[in-house]
């Protein structure tokens, strides 16, 4: 009996390329399918990734070449947009399980005008329905859906409370009796931005075919993901993993990085009272084989799991930064309609359970980035540094990207 065979939807991403290259390194059978759309944002935005990104041909002979003959396939299609390729695909490979990824993952390249709003919600949603009705019709509905949503469609407003991992145990109360019923619900959502809010439409998509169809779903609830690439990526030059440095793109961590390197100012938006999820790409991997090596039952509901290590405070986060780069903080007003400041504590029982090993936020760790950073800074395109997408229409951007209300 040949490998288990396991589909990365997504495969060329941030997220998805290091996936695929951990459950190969793994042992499983892999196909990737994309559509190269991220790198054709960095094309229509001017943007580039720090780390040079060679052609897919060229990234899977690389890791044939280093991992001892191991082949992963890959597959160009738009997840969605071709809904018949992405049925072919299935019926061909008939997988033990899809890894979805296949979305604009970008909360702030989502808000940044009413084109990359409608396409984040195009790609978003259609993506998601597809693979779902796909699997209905090709009646693969053994196979598991590991999905990557985001802590985001929590919300981060809501203090004095650990986040479930998915549901709430609560109390209804009946609007004519007064009678109170225990029941156990979804966490009530509160997107942030239209990237969260597709999050919430996956949530309820997921909810119906798994109550209609009885699909096994996995639905993984991270925030921000940190770190250079895995131990994988670092194997060849050619399998380097992206690292977004953008203002739409670059994830807080990477962009302090970036900016302390150069001298630039560290950009904290708001009074840095933030607070948010972190996880190390390499542990994100590493969860992603953790819920592929224990698939949910058949008929149960969708599990959630808070894919996450640790909670950081934006501004704490920059004061590491700075202690290891020197650089300054200066503090903008923030483009984003959000608390300026608010408290995060989520349940993270199940990874944790399972035996993974946390790779936290360290100057050590962060060493080895900055390493990477100068190593690459000559593609470093300065203008880029600053957060320009607004998330209220009453808000106005200088040159220099510092934020002003109208």
């Amino acid at each position: 009996m040949g490998a288990e065979k396991v589909i990365v939807l997504g495969g060329d991403g941030f997220c998805g390329w290091p996936t695929a290259l951990h459950l190969s390194e793994a042992g499983y059978d892999v196909t990737m399918v994309d559509d190269f759309s991220r790198r054709d944002i960095d094309d229509s935005t001017g943007s580039n990734s720090l780390t040079p990104i060679v052609s897919m041909v060229q990234r899977i002979a690389a890791w044939r070449q280093v991992s001892g003959g191991k082949l992963i396939d890959f597959k160009r299609i738009n997840v969605a947009g071709n809904y018949n390729g992405l049925k072919d695909i299935l019926r061909k490979i008939k997988p033990a399980a899809v890894v979805h990824f296949a979305k604009q993952r970008a909360a702030p390249y989502s808000m940044k005008n009413a084109d990359t709003k409608r396409y984040t919600v195009t790609n978003n949603v259609a993506a998601s329905h597809n693979l779902l009705c796909a699997i209905v019709e090709t009646g693969l509905t053994d196979t598991h859906i590991i999905h990557l949503g985001t802590m985001g469609v929590y919300g981060y407003g809501k203090g004095g409370i650990t986040i479930p991992e998915g549901y709430l145990h609560a109390q209804l109360i009946d609007v004519v009796t007064k009678e109170a019923v225990e029941a156990e619900i979804y966490y009530p959502p509160d997107p942030g931005s239209v990237y969260h809010m597709t999050k919430v439409m996956d949530t309820m998509m997921f909810y119906f075919y798994n109550k209609n169809d009885a699909l096994r779903i996995t639905d993984l609830h991270q925030d921000i993901v940190w770190g250079a690439g895995t131990d994988n990526t670092a194997r060849h030059p050619d399998l380097i993993n992206r690292f977004d440095y953008d203002g739409d793109y670059g994830t807080v961590l990477n962009r302090f990085l970036i900016q302390g390197t150069l001298g630039h100012p560290l950009t904290v938006y708001g009074t840095g009272g933030q607070t948010r999820a972190f996880i190390h790409i390499q542990n994100m991997c590493e969860c992603i084989q953790l819920a592929l090596e224990s698939p949910p039952d058949k008929g149960s509901r969708v599990r959630v799991w808070n894919q996450t290590t640790e909670q950081l405070n934006l501004m704490d986060l920059a004061r590491i930064v700075r202690d290891l780069t020197g650089a300054e903080i200066r503090l903008y007003n923030n483009p984003r309609a959000e608390a300026e400041s608010n408290t995060l504590a989520a349940c993270m029982d199940n990874i944790h359970g399972m035996g993974l090993n946390p790779i936290h936020v360290t100057k050590g760790a962060l060493g080895n980035m900055g390493d990477i950073v100068r190593q690459c800074a000559g593609r470093i395109k300065p203008d880029k540094i600053f957060a320009t997408s607004m998330w209220r229409a009453d808000r106005t951007v200088d040159r220099k990207g510092v934020v002003y209300d109208a």
